[in-house]
Formats: structure tokens, C-alpha cells, sequence
């Protein structure tokens, strides 16, 4: 699977590591129905620094269509109350 991290990279994550990924959101997901700025930032952080740390940067000579599409670690918790509709940052 594909996942940009807007305004950084596209990483390829092994399809195995969708529950995991998925889990993540989640959490970042449930922060913003709670309205818990610091917990949003966390889970965002922990997000990000999964598929960094899982992934492999796409490098700028492939064209790949990302199957998911992450916020930039700076979005905060208004911004993402905004973008976090419907089925979440995750399709299934």
C-alpha cells in the first residue's frame, strides 16, 4: 500500500501492516471526537512515525497513486475536525 504524508513523502508499507496502520488512525480519529488536543497530537505523532518507520520512501522517479493520504504533523486538532469525516483518515 501507498501512503503520502502530505506535504513530506509517499511511503510503501507491506499490505500486513493495514491493522496496525488502521489502529493508529483510529486513535488520531477518536482524539478529535474527544476534543483532546494533546491526544490528537500524540496519536498523529505516533502515526506518522509508523509509517516512517515502516515504510519505504517512494522515490521521486516512480509515479504511484497513494491509497492513503495522512495530514502533515503540524495539522491541529480544528483542522483535522474538519478533514475526519465519514469513514475516517483510513478507507477500508
Amino acid at each position: 500500500m501507498i501512503v503520502r504524508i502530505s506535504g513530506e513523502d509517499q511511503y510503501r508499507l507491506a499490505d500486513d501492516l493495514h491493522g496496525q496502520l488502521d489502529q493508529l488512525a483510529g486513535a488520531a480519529h477518536a482524539a478529535v471526537d474527544a476534543e483532546d488536543e494533546q491526544g490528537f497530537a500524540l496519536a498523529l505523532k505516533e502515526l506518522l512515525d509508523f509509517v516512517r518507520a515502516h515504510g519505504d520512501v517512494v522515490g521521486d522517479d516512480e509515479i504511484e497513486t497513494s491509497d492513503v493520504i495522512l495530514p502533515p504533523s503540524d495539522t491541529t486538532l480544528q483542522e483535522a475536525a474538519r478533514e475526519f469525516t465519514g469513514e475516517g483518515l483510513l478507507p477500508d
